[in-house]
């Protein structure tokens, strides 16, 4: 099968296709046919030495965490996928040596998840990552909903930073789809047009000096839950629009990895700040998430492509390295790479 690995940490250029032997499923395995890889920061940055340092876990890697396929083969024990089922995936390589990259991937069974018939493998690739961290931040408000469906966010305003990003986009579809009103903040009227495009009720650009009082004129009582992805450069107006017992769900250090957060005003509100990081936030929240993302994607609410407020990208498996310098690049939209055909 056609593979991209990288034996030492380094920029796009230590990718390579080779030729490697179809790996079979161990006991609690499955095996995977990838028609699509989704790539991610995560990715690009593993391989450039973010993760593992100077040094790898493995002899060889092959990157990507999600993708999407039909499942080849299971190993002993497995029962919750067969032969010939479509399934996207999620943390494919995460703590393994390969991931999605590849014409076969094995995975364990926890991390595959059965894709429903009318959703496109486009979608499917799309998910993982970006969709399991936006469920986890809709979910750590004190007061809020442990699961996300419809009705769980009712009442609720959302904030989304960087609503034209993959992980900003899943957010708003997620939290609209819940029943909240969500704000997403962006920088141009092109991103302003993506946002709404995936279902942000309200745009804000949060370069203009009046940023927190157009977000203060659309919610009054505040935002509760701030979906953030540059806290470096945001703190100060989240502080200015949090509600009370507002939380400030961080997934990302866009923008430095220092912040300075104002205490009076986040103390005024009994703010919370909650960081997260998908691959330690537990199998419990990872388990409920990917239930949660199938059940949306039932309803029809995660869809992918320009017309949704995500464009695609695409780039066929020899040119991995290119799909990751994009990303790196800060292409808008979803970066994906063609495996094998559907």
């Amino acid at each position: 099968m056609r593979s991209i690995v990288y034996s030492q940490p380094g920029d796009s250029s230590v990718l390579s296709l080779v030729d490697r032997d179809v790996p079979q499923p161990a006991a609690g395995e499955v095996r995977v046919r990838v028609v699509v890889s989704g790539v991610n920061p995560t990715d690009w940055k593993a391989r450039a030495g973010g993760t593992y340092g100077d040094g790898l876990p493995f002899p060889e890697i092959t990157p990507n965490q999600d993708g999407a396929g039909v499942v080849d083969a299971v190993g002993p024990g497995v029962d919750s996928v067969a032969v010939g089922d479509r399934v996207w995936l999620f943390m494919a390589a995460a703590s393994r040596p390969t991931g999605t990259a590849q014409e076969y991937t094995v995975v364990p069974v926890s991390r595959v998840v059965p894709l429903p018939a009318e959703t496109a493998f486009d979608i499917g690739a799309s998910l993982g990552v970006p969709a399991m961290t936006a469920h986890r931040a809709l979910t750590t408000h004190e007061e809020g909903p442990a699961r996300l469906g419809p009705g769980a966010l009712d009442g609720m305003t959302v904030l989304v930073a960087g609503g034209a990003g993959a992980v900003g986009h899943a957010a708003i579809q997620l939290a609209r789809w819940a029943g909240a009103t969500v704000i997403a903040t962006i920088s141009s009227d092109a991103k302003a047009a993506l946002a709404t495009a995936a279902g942000a009720h309200h745009t804000v650009n949060y370069r203009s000096d009046d940023a927190a009082s157009q977000i203060r004129d659309i919610a009054p009582d505040g935002v509760d839950i701030v979906v953030e992805v540059s806290i470096p450069q945001n703190a100060d107006l989240v502080a200015a629009v949090l509600a009370n017992h507002g939380v400030v769900s961080i997934y990302a250090d866009n923008g430095g990895d220092e912040a300075s957060i104002p205490i009076r005003p986040n103390m005024s509100v009994n703010a919370r700040y909650q960081f997260l990081l998908l691959y330690t936030i537990g199998d419990e929240a990872l388990a409920a998430a990917a239930e949660d993302v199938t059940e949306a994607l039932h309803d029809g609410v995660l869809p992918v492509g320009a017309e949704a407020g995500l464009p695609l990208t695409r780039f066929d498996l020899a040119d991995t390295a290119a799909a990751h310098d994009a990303v790196e690049g800060d292409t808008v939209g979803k970066v994906l790479i063609d495996v094998t055909s559907a």
